[in-house]
């Protein structure tokens, strides 16, 4: 692969990576909150159990992904298209991170130092589960976070300087 190919491909990820975003999104307004309001409810509610309805999001989010990665690369060979489907991969990868292992905690960690942009995303989210229906939420990305999610009365770092 060439130089310029390379190049293609990298803007292709970085931009496919952006775009899912915006598909994140509108997926999260109309179809969680909407018809697929079955799933995703167990998200919005208090449970014990490790695995939720809402987890079969996680399997269907994958399959353009790997779709796009098997054609591309077993059936019809195209560097670009595996980019698409990279960029997909990635998009996923971030959503596991931030989702599930800082916001949700499924497992137990998260970053000592926070920038105010990570933490107006995990604000931006709680905000979002502030509400256990499908009416009325806001905050329907991950990756765009709004300044109005930012802390108001203190910053992190005053935060965790209090309760220590």
């Amino acid at each position: 692969m060439n130089a310029v190919t390379l190049s293609i491909c990298f803007c292709i990820v970085i931009g496919t990576f952006l775009f899912w975003e915006f598909v994140a999104w509108f997926t999260h307004k109309h179809i969680m909150h909407g018809f697929l309001w079955t799933w995703h409810k167990s998200h919005h509610t208090i449970h014990q159990q490790v695995l939720e309805k809402n987890d079969w999001f996680v399997v269907v989010f994958s399959l353009p992904s790997i779709g796009l990665l098997y054609y591309f690369s077993l059936v019809i060979y195209s560097p670009y298209g595996i980019a698409v489907g990279v960029g997909v991969f990635f998009y996923g990868v971030f959503y596991i991170i931030f989702h599930d292992v800082i916001v949700h905690q499924r497992i137990k960690w998260r970053p000592k130092k926070r920038s105010s942009y990570l933490q107006r995303m995990i604000n931006a989210h709680y905000i979002h589960h502030g509400k256990h229906t499908k009416e009325g939420c806001e905050a329907f990305g991950f990756l765009i976070a709004p300044k109005k999610y930012a802390p108001k009365q203190f910053t992190y770092k005053k935060e965790r300087q209090e309760t220590q």
